[in-house]
């Protein structure tokens, strides 16, 4: 076979494998996966997603339900891996929310909720509601949890950012692998929160490396930078069997999301894109609003971690959106942003695959 028709043969069987007809995720973006883009995804033929992050164990049943009650197509269901409990800092804490008091409403940091997620609650629920594939971020489930899913038929799919966190995955346990590369909107998936700016690696690095180093055992997903046909018949070369889209998704009508944000998403060259740790004290990439850029000049206080800085950001963030000002909106962004159509999801999947299928010919 030649190296085309190995890259389209091997997506078309990872499709069947699964019951898709491409080999696209939605991503699972916390905050912004409706059972309505996730519903649109899997009658598109693709995989739907769900972020349930910050998501009580009921709505994820909830959210589980109202998607098999419109579709029968497969989806996904994600949370972190939970770091550490924080080391607070009250001090500190408080001259980070004196600077976001000119961004949005008063902070009170001595009586702050951080609001930290009952992580094994979460993994229940998901359990309960059987999905086809259960994804992490951050790091590595636990081995009982594991041991549950394969018991249960439900695959784990492990987000990782480096060739070492790929290899772990797979020892682990892990039925694929989602390589993420740096181009990615949203947070990072570094398994060690303090060294994700540090293993920063671009796609068409890290996805080749990958699939040489762990692509003989599992099938890997490539995100980041993926919103058209030319992208994804690229990672398919790359040795992927299949891609993740989030960005691209974000601009639809079945996401809903923010008029500012999805404006802002279309308006978007790649370099108008940054990391930054200023919404939610882990590494992520958003457009670079005014207050992105103000938490990054000299004078500014360091984000507190996380989930300290997400709480303290959380009323500038609701107060941003409700008024559909950007300036103070965690408007999360991938580089390849600009390549997001406002088009339905079934029109925009159809179109690149048939793009991509074009570059890939059997």
């Amino acid at each position: 076979m030649t190296n085309r028709q190995s890259a389209l043969r091997r997506a078309d069987a990872f499709s069947e494998s699964l019951g898709l007809r491409r080999p696209i995720l939605g991503a699972p973006m916390a905050g912004v996966s409706p059972a309505s883009l996730a519903v649109a995804a899997c009658e598109a033929g693709a995989m739907g997603a769900c972020g349930a992050l910050v998501m009580t164990p009921a709505a994820i049943i909830d959210w589980a339900a109202s998607v098999r009650a419109a579709t029968s197509g497969p989806f996904q269901i994600n949370t972190w891996i939970p770091d550490p409990a924080p080391v607070r800092a009250p001090d500190h804490e408080a001259r980070v929310a004196q600077f976001l008091g000119s961004w949005g409403p008063p902070v009170d940091a001595a009586t702050l909720d951080i609001g930290l997620v009952d992580f094994d609650a979460q993994c229940e629920a998901m359990l309960t509601a059987r999905p086809v594939v259960m994804s992490s971020i951050m790091g590595l489930y636990p081995p009982a949890v594991v041991a549950r899913m394969k018991a249960q038929g439900v695959l784990w799919f492990a987000n990782v950012t480096t060739v070492a966190e790929a290899r772990a995955a797979v020892a682990a346990g892990a039925d694929a692998v989602v390589a993420q590369g740096m181009e990615a909107g949203g947070h990072r998936g570094a398994f060690d929160a303090g060294r994700a700016e540090a293993g920063l690696v671009g796609l068409f690095a890290l996805l080749p490396a990958v699939v040489d180093a762990v692509g003989d055992q599992v099938p890997v997903v490539a995100t980041g930078g993926i919103a058209d046909g030319r992208t994804i018949a690229a990672a398919l070369l790359l040795g992927a069997s299949a891609v993740q889209i989030g960005t691209g998704l974000l601009r639809t009508p079945e996401a809903g999301l923010n008029r500012a944000w999805a404006d802002a998403i279309a308006a978007a060259a790649p370099e108008d894109t940054t990391t930054t740790r200023a919404f939610s004290g882990r590494l992520a990439r958003a457009i670079a609003t005014d207050y992105v850029r103000a938490a990054a000049a000299p004078g500014a206080p360091a984000p507190a971690p996380y989930p300290v800085q997400r709480a303290l950001t959380q009323p500038m963030r609701l107060a941003a959106y409700r008024r559909g000002d950007l300036g103070g909106m965690q408007a999360w962004a991938g580089q390849a942003a600009r390549l997001a159509p406002a088009e339905p999801v079934g029109d925009y999947l159809g179109r690149i695959w048939t793009d991509a299928r074009a570059l890939l010919p059997a």
